[in-house]
Order: structure tokens, then C-alpha cells, then sequence
């Protein structure tokens, strides 16, 4: 019986080898969509749980970022991370990429395409309506006619 144990053990530790040395892996920042929404958030921050409460409960904000990654990025973690921003691909820890993006207010929002070319950043809470409008503002493509605060003003989100 005890060797039957033993035996599952190491078939089990095996079967985790074989899908990578590193069992909570490399999260990835490269987008699947066209574009991506990277919320770098803080583990103090009361208005990135309340941002997360609102992508939770929102219901215009939940159809505004269907068929748009949502990503996340903690400011104090250690975890690896694939990114492709600004014109680099690369690995580095969160707290060294949020560092590398200039992020001093939380959370903030970076909107960015498949390239990974920043579009739009958001320092800061944005309520639900004008966070939506800025998600339609990024996917429908309007950054490329007008300012965000044209924008913003001409929708009547702020």
C-alpha cells in the first residue's frame, strides 16, 4: 500500500514537470484580441477593489470590454510576466515592469493594441460610464480621429 503511495507521488510530480519547471508559471501580457486593457493595480488600494467591483457588477462596463483582454499587473509582485509594450517583447517581474511603464497612481489603466502599442493610460479610478466610454473609445478605433477629452466631452461621459 505504501509503495502503491508512493508511486502515484511520483507519477503526479513527474506529470507537473512535464507541463513546465515552474508550476504557476509565466502569466502573459500579449494580448489574444486586437486590443487589451492592463489594469496595474496595487494590493492596498481601495479603488482598485472598487474598479474590480465595477468590471464585477457593471453591466455597461462587462459588454464594453467583451472581445477585449483584460489584464492584470500587481505593482509589488515578484511573478514573471511576457509582455509586448512599446516596441519590446520581453520577461521581466510585475514590480519591475510597472516600474519600467512609469506607474505612480493606482490603479492605471493601460490600453494598448496586439502590437503592443500603447493607445490610451488612465491614471487613477475611472467611474464605470466614462471607463466604458474610454474602452469604446480604444476598441471602436476613435483615438485615431480625435482626443480622448473630445471624445469624452462629445459622448457626454465625463
Amino acid at each position: 500500500m505504501v509503495l502503491f503511495s508512493i508511486g502515484l507521488a511520483l507519477s503526479s510530480c513527474k506529470g507537473e514537470k512535464d507541463k513546465g519547471a515552474n508550476p504557476y508559471g509565466t502569466k502573459s501580457l500579449i494580448p489574444q484580441s486586437a486590443y487589451a486593457m492592463l489594469i496595474v493595480e496595487s494590493e492596498n488600494c481601495i479603488y482598485c477593489k472598487q474598479l474590480d467591483k465595477d468590471l464585477q457588477r457593471d453591466t455597461q462596463l462587462q459588454k464594453a470590454v467583451n472581445g477585449m483582454d483584460v489584464l492584470r499587473l500587481l505593482a509589488e509582485s515578484n511573478a514573471r510576466v511576457k509582455y509586448r509594450l512599446e516596441g519590446k517583447e520581453g520577461e521581466s517581474i510585475e514590480e519591475d515592469l510597472a516600474r519600467a511603464l512609469g506607474v505612480r497612481a493606482y490603479p492605471h489603466i493601460i490600453f494598448y493594441n496586439s502590437q503592443g502599442d500603447i493607445i490610451l493610460r488612465i491614471p487613477g479610478y475611472a467611474p464605470p460610464r466614462t471607463l466604458a466610454c474610454a474602452i469604446r473609445y480604444v476598441k471602436e478605433e476613435f483615438y485615431k480621429k480625435e482626443n480622448i477629452n473630445q471624445f469624452l466631452q462629445r459622448e457626454g461621459c465625463v
